[in-house]
Formats: structure tokens, sequence, C-alpha cells
């Protein structure tokens, strides 16, 4: 169970996809930028739905060593070398986190980059999670 406490001004409307702010207290879990290959460090697409897909399930299995879930996620950001290619997948983008993660409780941002160190990388995702004290 999580302790995690969505921040949400008075007045202002529920963010679609992310949270604008969130409060937690416990052990800190930091994972490394995360992109689309699998741990051989093979990529098996060039699709940006699939590497999301693959990235999401890295984080996951890095958290998974700490003893940390999806649901202690508190902070996302991606970085994404093409915007339009991004939110021309956010069906398939939203299917996979919803699938991996879970609910859209963490701050989150999303940067276009020119470029990521691994070339064939469409998408880069760092994440920070607190397990519950």
């Amino acid at each position: 169970m999580t302790t995690n406490k969505v921040l949400l001004p008075r007045g202002w409307p529920r963010p679609r996809g992310y949270a604008n702010g969130v409060m937690a207290r416990g052990q800190m879990v930091f994972v490394a930028g995360m992109v689309g290959w699998d741990a051989d460090g093979v990529f098996h697409t060039d699709d940006f739905a699939g590497q999301v897909r693959q990235a999401l399930q890295n984080v996951v299995a890095v958290l998974e060593e700490a003893g940390a879930r999806p649901e202690h996620i508190v902070r996302m950001t991606w970085y994404v070398t093409d915007k339009r290619e991004y939110m021309a997948a956010y069906r398939e983008v939203g299917a996979a986190f919803r699938e991996l993660i879970g609910s859209f409780n963490a701050a989150m941002t999303a940067v276009e980059v020119s470029a990521l160190i691994e070339d064939r990388a469409k998408v880069e995702i760092e994440v920070t999670a607190v397990i519950p004290e």
C-alpha cells in the first residue's frame, strides 16, 4: 500500500495523465533513464509505443530489484525524440502505461530532445520512487 499524497491546489483542474505534485515519505529509489531495449541491450522495434512498453518493463524490473512496485513511483521524466510521434501514439502508450504502471499519480514531465545517447532510442524514461515507511 502506498501512502503518497497527490497534490492538487484548490480550484485547479485534475491534470490528464499525471499529477501536479506528489508528497511521499519513505525509502527513495532512483531509476536511471531506461530506453526501449531488452536486458541484453537489444532493440526489438523502432515503433515508438513498442519502445515505451519495453522501457516501462525495464523500469518495473529495476523497481522490483529494490523491493518497490509501480505504485511507489512519485516522479517520471520522459525524454522523447519526436513529440508528434509521442502524441500520435497516446492510445498505445496509455494502454502500456496502465498495464505496467497502473495509475497516473506521478508528477510527470515530458521533454522533446534532439537525440538520445542510444541512436535507435526514441524514448528514455527516468523514475523516482518512494517505498513507504
